[in-house]
């Protein structure tokens, strides 16, 4: 059992996740961060704010920093200045990656990253949190609990009658759904999602809309989308960056008459529609 635990210590799977305090109402801060690549400064002094339990989406044009934004709150990019924090205690800068997944923040990219080869059921199991991750690579045998997990979380993201299908041949729609799964099975308190309807069809950008409507409260769930009308059908809050700074936060319909954000990313062309 020792030799295991220190196998588990090595992989990150037995460390002790620190509780995240959000007793102020606020998940994640982001404070006067700064980051430049070959002297283009990608994020300027970029300060934000996501509520415990908010949906926000964030929107711009290309290059406004939307991709390097998350990866700084993920540990893929270490800013050159600021402060980055989950909660009121837990400094994102002093994490690696997988640390900052342990304690639940979870990243959807725009390409569905599914195992096609595998089951709906057998992505769903391998993407199960800490040592209960581990048991599945060992074992096809699952707990009650977490064929419960994995009932619930099929049915939240629609994908029930599919579990025995292999992921590969699944629509593009449902890939994504799976994907947003196989982060629910780590249980995380805040999602990153990265341009969920891309070349999906409108009853799949209905049906993904519903689906991150109803994640939040649960969790605090942070959508990057060019999509306008889908931003309009599930965001209260948005906030525009531009040249890695806030320039505008507030509802969508009032953005829209905001002659500063027309300017620099709705007049853009095919930004808006």
């Amino acid at each position: 059992m020792s030799e295991l635990i220190s196998e588990l210590d090595a992989v990150g799977l037995h460390t002790p996740v620190e509780p995240v305090d959000a007793t102020h109402g606020i998940l994640l801060y982001l404070e006067e961060v700064s980051v430049s690549f070959d002297g283009f400064k990608a994020i300027d002094k970029l300060s934000l704010y996501i509520g415990d339990g908010e949906l926000r989406c964030i929107i711009g044009p290309n290059g406004a920093g939307k991709t390097t934004m998350m990866d700084i709150i993920t540990g893929k990019t270490k800013p050159d200045s600021g402060r980055v924090f989950f909660g009121q205690t837990i400094d994102l800068l002093k994490l690696d990656e997988p640390a900052i997944a342990r304690i639940g923040i979870g990243r959807k990219f725009q390409k569905p990253t599914v195992i096609e080869p595998l089951t709906v059921l057998e992505n769903l199991e391998l993407a199960m949190s800490g040592a209960k991750r581990l048991r599945g690579l060992l074992s096809t045998r699952l707990s009650g609990e977490e064929r419960d997990r994995i009932g619930a979380v099929l049915e939240r993201v629609g994908l029930s009658e599919h579990g025995g299908r292999r992921a590969g041949i699944l629509a593009h729609g449902q890939k994504q759904w799976l994907e947003i799964g196989m982060l629910l099975m780590q249980e995380p308190r805040l999602l990153l999602v990265d341009e969920p309807v891309a070349g999906m069809t409108p009853a799949e950008m209905e049906r993904t809309a519903e689906l991150l409507r109803s994640l939040a409260g649960a969790h605090s769930v942070v959508v990057v989308e060019h999509d306008m009308g889908f931003v309009r059908s599930i965001a209260d809050q948005v906030t525009v960056l531009h040249q890695g700074r806030v320039l505008a936060e507030g509802r969508l319909d009032e953005l829209q008459v905001d002659p500063t954000v027309i300017e620099v990313y709705l007049g853009a062309g095919d930004a808006y529609h």
